[in-house]
């Protein structure tokens, strides 16, 4: 898996980057086909106070990208609430790649010859 983390308006500080590495573990957990990973954390520099850190992952697995982004006053408040965005849409992703793989009712019901 590749991972990287990027900062925009701010530096990644050691602390910063083992929040989000302990944090993308449970993702990682529920699905291990990950390919790559990109966070991007950001400051946005707007007038008003509020929601002003922005975190946002790109993952890619095999057949698909999943973007999440999330904003909150806090950095990592935004990253809690991005992990959990993301980790349901990974659960989901993993659901459906089950789904797919079902036996054909002919199959099941024909005799064996």
């Amino acid at each position: 898996m590749n991972l990287t983390i990027s900062g925009h308006h701010l530096e990644v500080t050691p602390a910063l980057r083992e929040y989000v590495l302990t944090k993308l573990e449970r993702v990682t957990r529920h699905f291990d086909q990950v390919v790559d990973v990109n966070v991007l954390l950001t400051v946005e520099k707007l007038k008003e106070k509020e929601r002003r850190q922005k975190a946002e992952v790109t993952l890619h697995v095999k057949g698909k990208d999943i973007f999440v982004e999330q904003s909150h006053e806090d950095l990592y408040a935004a990253i809690d609430q991005l992990m959990d965005k993301l980790d349901r849409q990974v659960c989901r992703h993993k659901d459906k790649l089950q789904d797919h793989h079902h036996l054909a009712a002919k199959r099941i019901d024909a005799p064996a010859p």
